[in-house]
């Protein structure tokens, strides 16, 4: 129970808490949860959009369902976007690209694909049709499962949540844990699948981003590979997949 404990004090804002003995290696022994933390956020949202949908037209409730969202995971995986954006788009030495992601300031590649990737979401989520809802529920967990496989790559930075993640990971989870992001995706059929292989090409390409300019794989890696993965599901549902 400590590990499921983590994985929702880490990914959510949900009032569980994080263990007070802290140890090294904690956040990867909680990754083996980290796509059921996923299911729960993605059925919370699907709720909210649910219902916001009744209340309030279509783009109103699409940026509604976007704001619970963020305030259930704390906007988390937001910040690893922006930091990556910053570090990776520009032109610089890989050490100084880790520099740039590091610095707590917001620049402007960083703005820009927070403001890209928000209303990516907010359209997509506006009018997704009613019978893909649950499209929702499969972005907030295969996202959350790419962090594994992800975790086996080298690190760029020994230091951070990236660098604990991997210490306390074991790979075998892999394989046991995509069965819940597998299986949301076979309830859905054919659209599903199709979302799946997108978000498998999305993550390939922000891994390989990450190979090539640092390389290697850092914790806001890990938050740009969720926010891309989640928006790429989103969009191969909006644009109605049959």
């Amino acid at each position: 129970m400590r590990n499921l404990r983590t994985a929702f004090g880490l990914l959510t804002t949900l009032p569980v808490g994080l263990p007070k003995d802290w140890l090294p290696g904690d956040s990867g022994r909680a990754g083996v949860w980290y796509p059921l933390v996923g299911v729960v956020i993605g059925g919370l949202v699907w709720f909210a959009w649910r219902v916001l949908n009744l209340c309030f037209p279509p783009f109103m409730a699409g940026v509604l369902t976007l704001l619970v969202w963020v305030v259930i995971t704390g906007g988390l995986h937001l910040d690893g976007l922006a930091d990556c954006c910053d570090g990776l788009l520009g032109s610089a030495m890989p050490e100084r690209r880790l520099e740039i992601m590091k610095d707590p300031h917001l620049g402007a590649f960083g703005g820009i694909g927070l403001i890209l990737t928000l209303l990516v979401k907010a359209v997509t989520l506006s009018f997704l049709p009613s019978s893909s809802g649950w499209g929702i529920i499969l972005a907030a967990t295969i996202s959350r499962w790419f962090i594994l496989p992800a975790s086996l790559l080298p690190l760029a930075n020994p230091d951070g949540m990236g660098a604990d993640f991997v210490s306390g990971f074991r790979r075998g989870a892999i394989f046991v844990t995509a069965i819940l992001p597998l299986g949301v995706a076979f309830l859905l059929g054919l659209p599903g699948l199709f979302a799946v292989l997108a978000a498998l090409a999305a993550a390939v390409a922000v891994l390989g981003l990450a190979w090539n300019r640092i390389p290697g794989v850092t914790g806001d890696v890990f938050g740009l590979l969720v926010e891309v993965s989640e928006a790429v599901v989103l969009l191969s549902f909006f644009f109605g997949v049959k």
